[in-house]
This record gives C-alpha cells, sequence and structure tokens, in this order.
C-alpha cells in the first residue's frame, strides 16, 4: 500500500466517521425525545461528519477498488467498539472481540493485496 491521495482520503473518510458515529452517540445518550435528539449539536454534527466523510469516500474511489476501500471501511467497527468500552462502559464479550480480530485481519490482508 503506498501513501497516495486516495488512501490517505480514505483513511480521512475513515477517521471521519469514527468521529461522526462518537458525536451520533453522544447526542443519542442524552436525555430527551428522539426529536429533541436529532437536533442536538452533537447529532447535527454528527451527521455533517458523515456528509464529509461520504466525500473523501467518493475521492478516494476515483484510485481505490471498492473491493478494497468498501471492506476496509471495515476498520471503523473496531473503532468504535473500543470506543464505546472506554467511554461509556459497553459491553464487549469474546465473540465481540474475535469477531473485531477477524475484520482487522481481513482488512490488512485486503489493504496489502
Amino acid at each position: 500500500m503506498s501513501l497516495n491521495p486516495h488512501w490517505v482520503a480514505l483513511f480521512g473518510a475513515l477517521i471521519v466517521g469514527v468521529l461522526g458515529q462518537i458525536l451520533l452517540k453522544t447526542g443519542a445518550a442524552a436525555p430527551g425525545s428522539v426529536l429533541e435528539q436529532v437536533f442536538r449539536p452533537a447529532t447535527l454534527a454528527g451527521l455533517a461528519l458523515y456528509g464529509g466523510g461520504a466525500f473523501l469516500y467518493l475521492y478516494a474511489l476515483r484510485g481505490i477498488p471498492v473491493s478494497v476501500a468498501f471492506p476496509s471501511a471495515a476498520a471503523q467497527y473496531v473503532v468504535v467498539a473500543v470506543v464505546g468500552w472506554l467511554v461509556w462502559a459497553e459491553p464487549v464479550g469474546m465473540q465481540q472481540v474475535a469477531g473485531l480480530a477477524l475484520i482487522v485481519c481481513g482488512v490488512l490482508l485486503l489493504a496489502t493485496a
């Protein structure tokens, strides 16, 4: 994997997606109705980050095969699961750890193909 602008854009899309997910969780964790949740600043910022991440992902697809880029996006699951465990004390069982390890192995295999 060479460090070219398309890979940088993919990495940026993944980071922005993780940040968006964290902000969505932050907006969802506060009390109130679903309508209040939708209009919380954290929720709106999370949605905006997802939109920005989509543009980065589109650029990445110009130089990376979708068969590699899309599975690489699965790395977000791993990061978000770790953040959920660290920040919100969400449970992570052995099956989840095994699944996350398989995701990491799959992403590494595809990224080096």
